[in-house]
């Protein structure tokens, strides 16, 4: 089947963004002093990651995407918000805050081979005049979006207090909230449409280690008795996605041919269940949908995307 994709759809990303830098180099030598290679720099580039990377999915599905984040008053949120310009986002959605940094990855690579990762964030809870503006933008912004994707990355920005404002307006805009969990403690999501797993996660927050079609449906019971969910949706790697909805389990085989990376695939999941909702497909044709797309973005390097012309050529093939 071809999926026909509403490029008129919604959507609206509450997150933390962050900014992957890539340092690219060659290596030939060792260090005089001290026993570490020496990299010469060729090149470097940016990149969206982390929510900013759900949002850059969307764009390559042709959907028109928001996103509400904190960035620090830098040079590194300068890039950030110019990213966010050349993706059509809205500029008045990014809050800066003076006391946080941008969150930045900086990898430096030499012949394709990661040597080092060096990290820039400030993960601490956001302050509460920044959730309070984070709440203004969502209301003023609820009654225009269609789905609202939450993906949270530990970054201090879906803290239990914002997330419980963010779902509640949602609810009263009747808007379906989707989360990309993080941590131990899945109440905080409570209320939230679909929660959306990896099958690490889910064994992580339930205590139950997921080793068959048993222990997996026990998880998804417990993740929705303690969220109050719709739908629980795990992402089980190369046992595909499970789905758990009205009391029924069911998995969707992996599409996955060949496993260059796995970086980014679930930001492409959650981004293509939301883009498929959003067009009218039910939940289990979303994951469908999402299988296909991951499929393509693990046979990429780093956190690459699929577009709506690729997906359905797999269904074709």
């Amino acid at each position: 089947m071809n999926y026909n994709i509403n490029s008129n759809a919604r959507i609206l990303i509450v997150g933390d963004i962050m900014l992957d830098h890539y340092i690219y180099g060659n290596c030939n030598r060792i260090s005089p002093e001290a026993p570490v290679p020496v990299v010469e720099i060729t090149r470097e580039s940016y990149t969206l990651g982390g929510a900013g990377n759900v949002l850059e999915n969307l764009n390559a599905l042709n959907c028109h995407a928001d996103i509400i984040a904190v960035v620090g008053r830098d040079d590194n949120a300068a890039i950030v918000a110019g990213k966010l310009a050349d993706c059509g986002s809205r500029a008045d959605a990014l809050i800066y805050d003076a006391a946080r940094c941008t969150t930045v990855k900086t990898r430096v690579l030499s012949s394709n081979h990661q040597m080092i990762r060096l990290d820039r964030e400030c993960a601490d809870a956001v302050r509460d005049d920044v959730a309070d503006q984070i709440s203004a933008l969502l209301k003023q912004h609820a009654g225009e979006i269609d789905i609202l994707i939450l993906s949270d990355y530990n970054k201090g920005l879906l803290t239990p207090t914002v997330l419980a404002e963010v779902v509640a307006i949602c609810k009263a805009a009747g808007v379906k909230t989707i989360v990309d969990p993080k941590g131990l403690d899945f109440s905080k999501y409570q209320g939230a449409s679909i929660i959306k797993p990896n099958r690490k996660e889910a064994s992580l927050a339930t205590g139950i280690a997921i080793h068959d079609q048993d222990s997996l449906e026990r998880a998804c019971i417990k993740i929705k008795e303690t969220t109050g969910c719709e739908a629980v949706v795990v992402t089980m790697s190369e046992d595909g996605i499970a789905i758990y909805e009205n009391e029924q389990l069911s998995i969707i085989p992996t599409k996955a041919l060949g496993v260059v990376d796995v970086t980014g695939a679930g930001d492409t999941v959650i981004a293509s269940i939301a883009i498929a909702l959003a067009s009218g497909y039910s939940l289990t044709e979303a994951c469908d949908f999402a299988n296909h797309a991951a499929a393509i973005v693990v046979s990429k390097v780093g956190s690459a995307t699929a577009t709506l012309a690729e997906i359905n050529q797999m269904f074709q093939a």
